[in-house]
């Protein structure tokens, strides 16, 4: 299961994000990590808007929300050159706060990484619970035992 979409780059679409989101994590079962999940997807796609696009309304952000095996993830991509990610992650000191939303996104995810320059991050949650696609399968060949069962 996934849902992809494009957003304006303008932080008055992140309600429509997160919204979406919302209904991505109960549809999957897996609201119980909703704060999380929500907390460091959203940071995510203000990084694309306000850094990566520079708030640039004529730019968009995509976002993907999907299932991997164990778990969701978010990718947030962005339209703007892109950074050294390296450098980036670790536990901001002092009044510093450059990176910071890069380290919440971390310390949140259980896996994090970046591609095409640092212009795309995907998130991925672990969560307890089954699989949508395979509670699905399950649900259909339960469905075909009682329906052979009631015949």
């Amino acid at each position: 299961m996934t849902e992809s979409f494009v957003i304006q780059s303008d932080i008055a679409n992140m309600p429509l994000v997160e919204e979406r989101l919302f209904h991505f994590c109960r549809e999957c079962n897996v609201g119980n990590y909703y704060s999380a999940v929500s907390v460091a997807v959203m940071q995510a796609v203000e990084n694309a808007i306000v850094h990566g696009n520079s708030s640039d309304a004529e730019k968009q952000v995509s976002v993907t929300f999907g299932t991997c095996r164990g778990g969701i993830f978010a990718e947030v991509a962005d339209q703007g050159m892109g950074f050294d990610f390296s450098h980036f992650g670790q536990l901001p000191t002092g009044d510093q706060t450059v990176g910071e939303g890069i380290f919440i996104m971390k310390s949140l995810a259980d896996r994090m990484t970046f591609s095409d320059g640092g212009r795309m991050v995907r998130l991925e949650f672990e969560v307890s619970g089954i699989d949508p696609a395979d509670a699905l399968e399950r649900i259909a060949i339960l469905q075909e035992h009682f329906a052979t069962v009631a015949a």
